[in-house]
């Protein structure tokens, strides 16, 4: 019998790839539990067992008052224990196989989370998908899927461990196709340098589905990292694209510099410019008028991607935008505000100093009165001062029209006649004027032309 069970038990434990001591422990067990149950049994007591014999013992002692045992230990094995060990071997045994499996699943998935697994698809539904990994079942989450993915059954495909849950049912594995930990992984298994700790992945964002970037940094100067990660002719990033389902990846390079990070981060569009806010955390990127959309890219996805991946928070402006608020803030603002007039119910300008209120063509009354003031000032302000010329010429006396029409009247009224004289005088002279032409006219022959 003790052989027949020694070769049971070795059978066993090659068949489930166990250790023969963890089932002769189970079967101590077993043992210990049917012996308790007997009548007359001592409470305090253990069953050992001879791996080369198979010899069982029970191993008894006595305790005190306070449950704690005391004195010698002695054999109390039972004269038809036999029997009992055989039905025990027979229903316990399967039990404590089971229960060992599970631990052995337990412990050798407990330590592999943030690792990547192949698995087999075996069923999906609304809520998960359930992916064979050999030994154990893998648990697939909806929320952890991609989105639009609908790999068929008993298609195999990679995914990121997350989280290993211990049950009584066994190990639970939770996986994702999401995480941004499985581009690392596959980056890993495919482009040796990472492998190798020659060139580091400093940052991921990823936007499953859509579009992942990645900052790379090479600790060997005489290693290019992107280089390294796209391979020749782009073999190496192509098969990860192909097992993320077609999903795009820029690959950028890393720096210390936030200015040039950022600037390569929103790749493939052209910065101009970044400026940097330290305190806070606020990246102002100029671009191009022609680049403005592509480095913002559809519905923001570039921006987006690119302030995951960096850290800081982009805002991306084109060259006129950011003329036009130079300008904009270079104006000198009055302060104050447009408020309407209950009265009238006409805008009217409330200074913030206090004071009456403006209407509008009082207020633009008075502000072409500063600006007229402000040049004034500025022409004082530049010190230009008007050219000394030579003396004066003396001024002429220029006669005025008043003086000239009192000097005629002056002669008028020395001549001594009156304004009808003169008109009569003027009559008569030109009547002997024309008396004479006629004469003249007679006594003088025709002259030809």
């Amino acid at each position: 019998m003790n052989a027949e069970m020694k070769e049971a038990i070795n059978a066993i434990a090659a068949d489930k790839g166990m250790r023969p001591e963890v089932l002769y422990a189970v079967l101590a067990d077993a043992l210990e539990s049917a012996y308790k149950k007997m009548p007359g049994a001592h409470e305090y007591a253990w069953v050992t067992i001879d791996p080369d014999t198979m010899e069982y013992r029970v191993i008894a002692q006595e305790i005190d008052d306070e449950g704690e045992p005391f004195g010698e230990e002695f054999e109390v094995t039972p004269d038809n224990f036999g029997r009992i060990a055989a039905l025990a071997f027979k229903q316990v045994l399967a039990q404590g196989i089971r229960e060992e499996e599970r631990e052995q699943k337990y412990e050798e998935y407990a330590g592999r989370e943030g690792d990547i697994v192949t698995g087999i698809i075996q069923q999906s539904d609304s809520r998960y998908t359930l992916l064979d990994l050999g030994r154990v079942e893998a648990l697939l989450p909806r929320a952890e899927q991609v989105p639009n993915e609908r790999p068929d059954s008993n298609t195999r495909i990679k995914a990121y461990i997350v989280e290993v849950r211990k049950t009584a049912k066994g190990p639970q594995i939770v996986v994702s196709r999401t995480h941004p930990g499985l581009i690392k992984r596959l980056f890993e298994l495919e482009v040796p340098e990472i492998a190798d700790g020659i060139v580091e992945i400093k940052s991921c964002a990823r936007e499953p589905g859509h579009r992942t970037k990645i900052a790379v940094w090479s600790n060997d100067p005489n290693v290019d990292p992107v280089g390294a990660c796209v391979g020749a002719s782009g073999a190496r990033v192509r098969m990860i694209v192909n097992e993320l389902r077609g999903e795009k990846i820029d690959i950028v390079p890393f720096s210390e510099e936030p200015e040039e990070f950022v600037s390569k981060a929103l790749s493939p569009a052209k910065v101009q410019e970044v400026r940097i806010d330290m305190e806070t955390g606020t990246a102002d990127v100029i671009v191009p008028d022609y680049q403005l959309s592509l480095a913002i890219g559809k519905e923001g996805q570039n921006a987006r991607l690119s302030a995951r991946l960096t850290g800081w928070r982009i805002d991306i402006k084109s060259e006129t935008q950011q003329a036009e608020e130079d300008a904009y803030e270079k104006v000198d603002w009055a302060e104050g505000e447009w408020v309407e007039d209950p009265e009238t119910g006409e805008q009217v300008w409330q200074s913030a100093e206090g004071g009456p209120v403006l209407s509008a063509e009082e207020w633009e009354a008075t502000s072409d009165t500063e600006e007229e003031s402000e040049v004034v000032s500025a022409g004082t302000e530049s010190g230009s001062e008007p050219e000394e010329s030579g003396p004066e010429p003396e001024a002429q006396s220029v006669p005025q029209h008043d003086e000239i029409m009192g000097d005629e009247q002056e002669d008028d009224s020395g001549s001594g006649k009156s304004d009808d004289e003169t008109i009569i005088e003027n009559e008569e002279t030109l009547s002997e004027i024309d008396e004479e032409k006629v004469d003249s006219s007679e006594g003088d022959p025709l002259q030809e032309t």
